[in-house]
């Protein structure tokens, strides 16, 4: 028996198996259509027209017959599919399909007799349909069928909702209504019902923020208001036993309009031709810049809604300032937008995975193997592109403030353009105009995808002139118009406040200064009530809901819903989505400089306490907002917490630089805590959980992760806990290892064999061995090497460091191959190296293999085997290439220049590991430079290059290779 789906899905799976059936997506289609039309035999020649209408009709009769037998062969087992010579047909019976039983139940409901019987099979119906029917096909035929199906469904859920009202669930009426409103977001009867419903249940809130929300969506998709019914059936419910008084609710009658777009065509005109281009196959990312208040998030919101009358999908996210959201949130935004999470679900599972492990990375594991577990972030990254891909259609993106975003993120947005340039895709952002971090990051991306750039500076007079009159009412004078053009530099923002407050600032101020009087003479008009709502958004930092505004604040539920009321009509609030922000950041700063400090203090742990209050049942998704806070507030002991479980929560999702970030503010806690064991305990902890992502998003040679590690050390030291102390010293050698401090590495190294020979843990003692095995490598002792790399290798059996995450069978296997050249036993040392490439490839560790294949080169080339040398640097690159592994790539460029004669490459290889701070073998890596230009016959230059070779040497104490590099001196004297 198969179960199929067409709704919000395509699949076929067994259900005695639970395998799924795989099919082409046209047979797929072809099962859709003969199962949307149950019962009527479908004439062969009809299909084959209709599905490809562009083929001849022999051609088409072909593709048909080919489908038709991957079909059958799918489906061998049921017979719900009747096939004949001339035609076909579905006829419902053994199989179970989504579409049949959301037909066959809301059948049943609209026959049912009374409201249980109805409400059972509706409830059942809508069950079944799970999203829209069959996601990805474009045929006329499937889009006609998606809308009926789509309409019945609307009409189902008016009827459902009606009935459980009747009955009494108001709940569960209101919760069809949402489901309603998900389908046809832009028809305003859905909304008017759920206002109806949660007044009925006592949630005001809830009605102010469905009105609200309805408002948004019209004014961003389609450029209106609520029409006159909305309005009324809001207003009316929010008199309803409403004690303000007459005044004050006249004070809330009419919202203040949304200022017109003027003065932007050629802007305009720059945003279509980039979007022309993307629609031909050419995905751009483009920056409209420009100061704050310039209107760089209004223009992009017109261009949005141009583009979506046209049938685009078009989708906002925004990054925030410092206010601790969890990586990748602007990804997770988009792929939240319905068009998008219906088309991610048809991906396979491996990248529909990646979906599931950005949206609710509190349900998995977060990575903690460092460097080793990088690996999986590029194929995270990857995944995340692929679902933003995932409708196949023309899709803009919007990301407002992208000075503020995320290192992720950016990632994310370079490997959607760098690896699917042709895809019918544009990024729109809006950037602030300064030398921001996240400036140079887009530069640095210009490099390799296209990114334009679209400057937006202050408005002409004439253009000044047009807004201002339309935001007046009337036709302003020259003089008034000159006043305000001097007075507000042309910026829109500013025109707005100074219209909206009734001040007009005079012109030889600093335009800073100049827009904190608008702003606060704007604020300034406001009653106790918004005053004191504004404040606490303010103080939140982003958005936030009406729950926790009520729980945070002073004011009694209605007295909040009604000052959010205001504040959302006179366009100081907006609403998010998930609650209210400023409609502008500079009204954010405006207003937070208008509180005190004591004030602050009050209002950071009243956030905080409501957050946890609010939430309580899930704190995860508001675990960094709670650390900020708490962090705010004066009590670090609370945020500490907080912001280890953010921390996690970034690793989880391979935001290494948000959990460094995170780990960093987290230690400051607790140092600013009274000095104890518990808090030295509570410090161990968190330099801990920080030496991985630090290891994977900066490299073992990185000053922070040396720091890291020897404050860690100390630590475990003082506290007596042996085990973390031997395992910190391990991660230490690694550090100082790479760096190329060979006699302190060796000097870790030992103390990690005294103290890990005491803790009683194999793992901690094959760790010391293997360390202390390399230190004796480079300083050319390479017996006693062998001796501690066969301890290790009988002690750890897959052991990793519990702290920087290398896998030291293989590692110690691998690095054992030189050591045994070193001894001069040759045969031994490739034995050594082809099996830790053969032990690398049983595990499911990408970067293990490319530890393996990494030393493994380095014995090919010092054996003087070309030939594997060659086959190894290719299967390195490829896998550093593929999974983003640094290091060991800059290895492989190297020993590939080498071995091709290149010197511009291993020039390049050497020049990466000194800028990382990797000195470890560079007279080795030194040494193969010189000699490809001595090969080339520039002796002098080759030369140079070795005596800078042995400088190296003396300097890091790096012996092993000191007689090859003397010797090739000798012979180029």
């Amino acid at each position: 028996m198969l179960h199929v789906t067409f709704l919000g899905e395509q699949a076929i799976i067994d259900s005695e198996t639970g395998d799924a059936v795989s099919l082409s997506p046209r047979a797929l289609a072809l099962l859709a259509f003969l199962v949307t039309h149950p019962g009527i035999p479908q004439a062969r020649a009809r299909l084959a027209a209709l599905f490809w209408p562009d083929s001849p009709d022999g051609q088409a009769l072909t593709n048909l017959r080919r489908e038709l037998h991957s079909l059958r062969r799918s489906v061998s087992d049921t017979p719900d599919l009747v096939v004949t010579t001339a035609d076909l047909c579905w006829r419902d019976g053994e199989c179970t399909v989504d579409v049949r039983v959301f037909d066959t139940e809301r059948t049943h409901a609209l026959d049912a007799g009374d409201d249980a019987v109805f409400e059972a099979h509706a409830t059942s119906a809508l069950n079944a349909y799970r999203g829209a029917f069959l996601p990805g096909c474009d045929d006329d035929w499937a889009t006609a069928v998606r809308g009926e199906l789509e309409q019945r469904c609307v009409d189902l859920c008016d009827r459902l909702a009606a009935v459980r009202r009747r009955l009494g669930d108001l709940p569960a009426a209101a919760e069809v209504i949402r489901r309603r409103i998900l389908l046809r977001p832009s028809e305003e009867t859905g909304y008017r019902t759920l206002m109806e419903l949660q007044f009925e249940l006592g949630d005001r809130s809830g009605a102010v923020r469905t009105f609200h929300h309805c408002a948004a969506v019209l004014e961003r998709e389609l450029g209106v208001e609520p029409d006159q019914v909305t309005r009324d059936v809001f207003e009316q419910l929010l008199r309803d036993g409403d004690t303000a008084t007459d005044d004050q609710r006249l004070e809330t009658q009419s919202r203040v309009p949304a200022p017109p777009l003027v003065g932007r065509e050629r802007s305009i005109t720059a945003l279509s031709d980039a979007w022309s281009r993307a629609m031909t196959g050419r995905a751009e990312l483009v920056v409209v810049s420009g100061d704050a208040g310039v209107g760089k998030t209004r223009l992009v919101a017109e261009f949005g809604r141009s583009v979506r009358r046209r049938g685009a999908i078009v989708t906002r996210a925004r990054c925030l300032a410092g206010t601790g959201r969890l990586p990748l949130a602007p990804i997770a935004d988009w792929l939240r937008d319905p068009a998008l999470a219906d088309a991610a679900r048809q991906l396979a599972p491996e990248w529909r995975a990646t979906v599931d492990r950005l949206l609710s990375p509190g349900r998995t594991e977060p990575d903690v193997e460092g460097a080793a577990g990088a690996w999986r972030r590029a194929r995270f990254v990857e995944g995340l592109a692929r679902a933003l891909l995932a409708p196949g259609a023309p899709t803009l993106l919007v990301l407002d403030d992208v000075q503020w975003c995320d290192g992720d993120t950016l990632d994310v947005l370079h490997h959607l353009l760098g690896a699917f340039p042709r895809s019918p895709v544009l990024v729109a952002t809006t950037m602030r105009s300064d030398g921001t971090e996240s400036t140079r990051l887009l530069g640095r991306m210009a490099s390799t995808i296209p990114v334009i750039t679209v400057p937006l500076g202050p408005l002409d007079a004439a253009s000044a002139a047009a807004l201002a009159d339309d935001l007046a009412g009337r036709a302003l004078s020259e003089t008034e118009h000159a006043l305000l053009l001097a007075g507000t530099g042309g910026f829109p923002f500013h025109l707005v406040a100074a219209l909206h407050s009734g001040v007009v600032p005079g012109s030889g101020d600093q335009r800073a200064d100049r827009l904190r009087d608008l702003l606060g003479a704007r604020l300034a008009t406001l009653g106790p009530d918004a005053a004191a709502i504004v404040a606490l958004v303010a103080a939140a930092g982003r958005d936030v809901s009406l729950d926790l505004l009520v729980e945070a604040g002073d004011l009694d539920p209605v007295a909040t819903v009604r000052a959010v009321d205001v504040l959302w009509r006179q366009r100081i609030l907006r609403e998010t989505g998930r609650g209210y922000d400023f409609a502008h950041d500079l009204l954010r700063d405006a207003a937070y400089a208008r509180i005190d400090p004591p004030q602050r203090w009050l209002l950071h742990r009243r956030l905080a306490h409501g957050l946890e209050s609010v939430h309580g049942d899930d704190l995860d998704p508001y675990s960094a907002q709670l650390a900020r806070q708490y962090d705010r507030g004066g009590r670090p002991d609370r945020a500490l917490p907080h912001y280890l479980r953010a921390a996690e929560l970034a690793t989880a999702t391979y935001g290494y630089d948000e959990a460094v970030r995170l780990h960093r503010a987290a230690v400051t806690a607790v140092r600013s805590l009274p000095d104890s064991i518990g808090t030295r305990r509570s410090e161990l902890a968190v330099l801990r959980a920080s030496a991985a992502p630090l290891t994977a998003s900066q490299g073992y040679a990185s000053p922070a992760l040396q720091a890291t590690l020897e404050r860690a050390v100390d630590l475990a030291e003082r506290l007596g806990q042996r085990e973390q102390w031997a395992a910190g010293l391990v991660g230490l050698w690694s550090s100082r290892f790479v760096q190329g401090r060979n006699l302190d590495s060796e000097r870790v190294a030992a103390r990690a064999l005294e103290v890990a020979d005491g803790v009683g843990d194999p793992d901690s003692l094959g760790a010391a061995h293997f360390a202390y095995g390399g230190s004796a490598v480079s300083l050319a002792r390479p017996e006693e090497a062998l001796t501690h790399f066969e301890a290790a290798d009988a002690l750890t059996g897959g052991g990793r460091t519990l702290w920087v995450g290398a896998r030291y069978d293989v590692h110690g296997r691998a690095w054992s191959a030189h050591a045994l050249w070193l001894c001069g036993r040759f045969d031994e040392a490739r034995i050594a190296a082809d099996s830790a490439v053969a032990l690398a490839r049983t595990d499911d560790q990408p970067y293990t293999l490319a530890v393996a294949l990494a030393y493994g080169a380095i014995t090919q080339q010092i054996l003087g085997d070309t030939d594997a040398l060659r086959g190894a640097v290719d299967n390195l690159g490829e896998l550093c290439d593929r999974y983003g592994f640094a290091y060991y790539r800059e290895w492989g460029m190297v020993l590939d220049g080498w071995v091709r004669c290149d010197a511009e490459l291993a020039t390049k290889g050497v020049d990466k590991l000194r800028a990382t701070g990797a000195f470890a073998r560079m007279p080795y890596w030194l040494y193969l430079l010189a000699d490809i230009h001595a090969r080339a016959g520039r002796t002098a230059t080759a030369r140079a290059i070795l005596d800078a070779a042995l400088t190296a040497a003396h300097t890091h104490t790096d012996r092993w290779w000191l007689p090859q590099i003397e010797r090739g001196r000798d012979a180029l004297s």
